[in-house]
């Protein structure tokens, strides 16, 4: 059984996955991993089957709650809204006015994460090489596709929604690029921030059709192919870190809905080439030490959860 502590950190641990999740480019599923949470997260998920509706259809709802880990997700899914509503501001503003900071704290969060998630692998052999490396390819790619424009109508709403949060909870790829990718990030956090109902809707239950599907493959790949699937995630993790490279330099841009000029395809360099052609401050120690920092918070973080306690059911 949990106590009021073990639920406190993981109200914590749901607020730094929501927060990770408002970032292109930095996965909750991530910062679920390397917390010790991501396989109960994952099994809390996949209870919602058919016993689930038998019990919710029969009204037996202990013993539905007790079925579905229903303190698990209610503690976790609070922290995780509480992020998304709170910090969306916050982590915007620090993004347009700390760029360089920001980015490098996330890229030294995810190569820590990315390293201390092989140390889970038990066996190294081919196919454990090959899987890292596709893992590696696929983030990359994705991070170098280019925006698309796509409709604002709510069947769009509810398939990006599908999308995002099958990134979210897979480490490395970010459900926030993913909607980056379709042109959907600035839409759905302004819907936030406005509480455009039917938006956020259509989207969470685009997010629910989406991650008790997708849930299940991940489980499913773990269960099966344990070491595979893993160096596939770490493997995520490091494509990913183009996009959240700090010196990038922006080659393209589009109109937002409101006008406003935003950047559409960026491409990364090194700070002395950042420096030339943007004509600003590379910030180079700043980076390190952030970069550091990132590094320092995920030691401690998988530090802490190493205290584990069992889970309800």
């Amino acid at each position: 059984m949990r106590t009021i502590k073990d639920y406190a950190l993981l109200y914590l641990k749901g607020m730094a996955m929501g927060g990770a999740d408002t970032v292109p480019g930095v996965s909750g599923g991530t910062v679920a991993f390397i917390t010790g949470i991501y396989e109960e997260l994952l099994d809390s998920i996949k209870s919602f089957d058919l016993q689930a509706l038998q019990l919710a259809r029969g009204f037996q709802l202990k013993a539905l709650w007790q079925h579905v880990n229903g303190n698990f997700l209610l503690v976790l899914l609070a922290g995780v809204f509480t992020s998304l509503l709170t910090l969306s501001r916050l982590i915007t503003w620090l993004l347009a006015e700390y760029p360089i900071q920001v980015w490098s704290f996330f890229f030294g969060l995810i190569i820590i994460s990315a390293v201390l998630v092989t140390k889970e692998i038990r066996q190294w052999n081919a196919a454990v090489v090959v899987s890292g490396i596709v893992g590696i390819v696929i983030a990359y790619l994705v991070t170098v596709i280019s925006p698309a424009e796509t409709p604002e109508a709510l069947w769009f709403v509810f398939i990006a929604g599908a999308l995002a949060i099958c990134a979210m909870i897979l480490p490395g790829i970010s459900g926030a690029f993913i909607l980056l990718l379709l042109v959907k990030y600035e839409f759905i956090l302004t819907a936030l921030k406005e509480f455009n109902l039917p938006v956020i809707l259509v989207f969470g239950l685009g997010c629910v059709v989406g991650i008790l599907s997708f849930s299940r493959v991940v489980s499913w790949l773990l269960d099966r192919y344990y070491n595979v699937a893993i160096a596939l995630l770490a493997g995520f993790m490091i494509g990913s870190l183009n996009k959240v490279w700090p010196w990038k330099v922006v080659s393209e841009y589009y109109l937002s809905s409101k006008g406003e000029q935003k950047p559409l395809i960026t491409e990364s360099v090194w700070p002395t080439q950042f420096a030339i052609e943007t004509g600003q401050q590379p910030h180079v120690l700043w980076a390190i030490l952030f970069a550091a920092l990132g590094i320092l918070l995920v030691v401690v973080i998988e530090k802490l959860s190493t205290y584990k306690v069992s889970p309800q059911h």
